[in-house]
């Protein structure tokens, strides 16, 4: 049986190339079910089906409406990648306010493996707000993947998107699930 895992990818560069990160899971032997979003949702519009087929699931971006049903499989793990500084001060702070956010701050109290790794720059991380989101996300158990076991911060206006490590980012879902 494959597991499944919520790749929920956030408006930061990587997410251009998130079906990099798709394929990169699905040849970990995940059963991949994206979600983005809002605005990472608007870059991939044009192209959305490419994701409806590659995944083989709908590509969620917004909660669903009470009388509609839940269109993805339960999760087995979930992996925030790429997370943007924006969401994560959200998450860190208790607000979610989109699906990206509300899975997987749901998820990690219901026993839900959760891993997140950013993407954003040095002068966005030295915002103090930062280092206590990384550190509320962790006190509930979500493996936080920044530094040399993650992402490591790059200068402003000096990211490489197509380079985002996800073969990391996997490797932190397989520690954290004991794959």
């Amino acid at each position: 049986m494959t597991r499944v895992l919520y790749l929920i990818a956030c408006a930061a560069g990587p997410t251009q190339y998130v079906d990099d990160g798709v394929r990169a899971a699905q040849a970990d032997g995940w059963d991949v079910c994206l979600i983005l979003t809002p605005s990472a949702a608007s870059w991939w519009e044009p192209r959305m089906q490419e994701l409806v087929d590659l995944t083989g699931h709908p590509v969620r971006s917004r909660y669903k409406l009470p009388w509609e049903k839940d269109a993805l499989p339960k999760a087995d793990a979930m992996l925030v990648a790429p997370m943007s500084c924006t969401t994560l001060n959200k998450w860190g702070a208790g607000i979610s306010d989109t699906l990206a956010i509300g899975l997987p701050s749901e998820g990690v109290h219901m026993g839900v493996p959760v891993v997140a790794m950013p993407y954003f720059n040095r002068a966005q991380g030295a915002q103090p707000a930062v280092a206590r989101s990384i550190a509320a996300l962790r006190g509930q158990g979500v493996l936080v993947l920044d530094g040399p076991d993650g992402y490591q911060m790059h200068p402003p206006k000096q990211g490489e998107p197509k380079a985002y490590p996800w073969t990391s980012a996997l490797a932190g879902v397989r520690r954290l699930v004991g794959a």
